[in-house]
């Protein structure tokens, strides 16, 4: 039956006052991140499932919104509206996602990383859960630094900034300077609460996809959950993050245009990590500066290859490539910072990447054995043609850039848009099942590829990736970046 214009005068009419108003709502963004940074973070699953849901709910509303009106507007003003839902709509995520941080707050971070993948107005809001996160009022966070270190910040540095330079989904940074040498480091102060939180956000991720649970990709799903709730556990554990922080150091000590800062270990546990402070800028102050192609070039090469001497000599997957962890710093070098979110690749790991890797040079019935492989496909899934030939277009985008014997222009508009439709289409149909590993290695892929995207960089990534697997350790097996 057509629904009238009084039928939707009717359903308008129900949503909240802001949302029905003609024009949008004042955004106090500053007020909003104020407020959310005095809130202790909530704690226990159904605390944190009721904000989660009213979360859903203010979206769900301005798209809903958005959705009727368009319904009597020509295309100008449909579009316009469009712009202004986006934007209140990731105004509202902000506000709620900074409460949460954690794991919530990271998807948050993804939407913003990857372009396309989000409204521009959307993304942009989002873009400052990587730097602009609110920090949690210092008193909220001194008790813990006393048990931590068995002293006040304030007594144990030569200075302190109570005012946090960074904060993020997990914890947030203070720049200081040590009493004994005069050196500036970043003093890295974990959440209190945030490790509870991780299980109470995963255990509640697993309640909200019960239907995926119960269907023939259940078992997967709560393989790749499993997963991914030790990942995050590890990235609260500051002990693991100064390991692999030392690993780093020493594996891309032959990069001499790459930095990855000490640990210092008096001032370091397993909620606080003291480290040497990285001066410089970030992704888009760099690209403010209106930098010239060489210089683009330069530093998207360092990325590539750092994560690659990572991947193929010490066999670490640097997990999260976005713009928050990489310094481009003021004489010429690329720091990396945040090891936090970096997988260790298993035995198993290596032979399903060796494999997968080497199946570009052999064949395409060898590429689609690889992607079957990958997906852990069932013997009855394995005749999903269609499943198939969707995932090998994704194996394929993913290897363009490396199967090149030249430079890849990954300024060209048209590549990291066909990568998401591709990705976007893989969701929609709910081909979810794959190897747990393959979260990480599509998170790592992708957001390296949405930084190269931005930088409008050209590198010649297959190229930098032969370099790297001719100097390489005689492991078991290798990956590609």
């Amino acid at each position: 039956m057509r629904t009238t214009n009084a039928s939707l005068a009717d359903v308008l009419a129900q949503l909240p006052d802001d949302l029905q108003a003609g024009a949008p709502p004042e955004l106090n963004l500053a007020d909003l991140v104020a407020a959310a940074g005095q809130r202790p973070i909530p704690i226990g699953r159904f605390s944190r499932f009721w904000t989660l849901g009213t979360l859903q709910g203010k979206i769900a509303a301005a798209y809903t919104f958005w959705w009727l009106r368009g319904m009597w507007r020509d295309a100008d003003a449909r579009q316009s509206k469009l712009n202004e839902t986006h934007l209140k709509a990731a105004v509202q995520l902000l506000g709620t996602m900074s409460h949460l941080r954690g794991a919530v707050m990271k998807l948050g971070q993804v939407l913003a990383s990857w372009p396309g993948v989000a409204p521009e107005e959307f993304a942009d809001i989002l873009g400052r859960l990587h730097f602009q996160a609110p920090p949690m009022h210092f008193s909220l966070l001194r008790e813990a630094v006393r048990s931590e270190l068995g002293k006040d910040p304030e007594e144990l540095f030569a200075e302190f900034d109570t005012e946090a330079f960074a904060a993020a989904s997990l914890g947030q940074v203070h720049r200081a300077r040590l009493k004994e040498t005069g050196e500036l480091v970043a003093v890295k102060i974990q959440y209190p609460g945030i490790a509870r939180s991780i299980r109470d956000d995963v255990a509640n991720i697993k309640a909200l996809v019960i239907p995926m649970r119960l269907g023939p990709d259940g078992d997967s799903i709560l393989r790749q959950l499993d997963d991914i709730e030790s990942m995050l556990t590890l990235e609260v554990d500051y002990f693991a993050e100064a390991a692999n922080l030392r690993d780093a150091r020493k594996v891309l000590s032959g990069l001499a245009e790459v930095f990855v800062p000490r640990v210092h270990e008096k001032f370091s546990t397993e909620r606080v990590l003291t480290m040497d402070w990285v001066e410089g800028k970030h992704l888009a102050a760099f690209l403010a500066g209106n930098p010239i192609q060489s210089e683009r070039d330069r530093y998207g090469s360092l990325i590539i290859r750092s994560g690659m001497r990572m991947c193929y000599s010490a066999h670490m997957l640097y997990s999260d490539p976005h713009p928050g962890n990489y310094v481009f710093m003021s004489d010429g070098r690329l720091g990396l910072i945040d090891f936090g979110c970096v997988r260790r690749y298993s035995p198993q790991d290596i032979d399903y990447l060796t494999e997968a890797e080497q199946a570009a040079d052999i064949s395409r019935d060898a590429i689609r054995e690889a992607v079957i492989k990958g997906a852990d496909l069932s013997p009855s899934q394995r005749n999903e043609t269609d499943r198939i030939d969707l995932m090998m277009e994704w194996y394929d985008w993913i290897c363009e850039p490396v199967v090149s014997r030249g430079t890849f222009d990954f300024g060209e508009p048209g590549y990291f848009a066909r990568g998401m439709t591709i990705w976007r289409e893989l969701l929609s149909r709910r081909y979810v099942r794959t190897l747990p590993v393959n979260t990480w290695i599509t998170k790592s892929f992708v957001g390296l590829r949405a930084i190269m995207c931005r930088l409008e960089a050209r590198v010649p990534l297959g190229n930098i990736m032969r370099e790297e697997t001719s100097v390489r350790p005689p492991p078991t097996g290798s990956s590609a970046v």
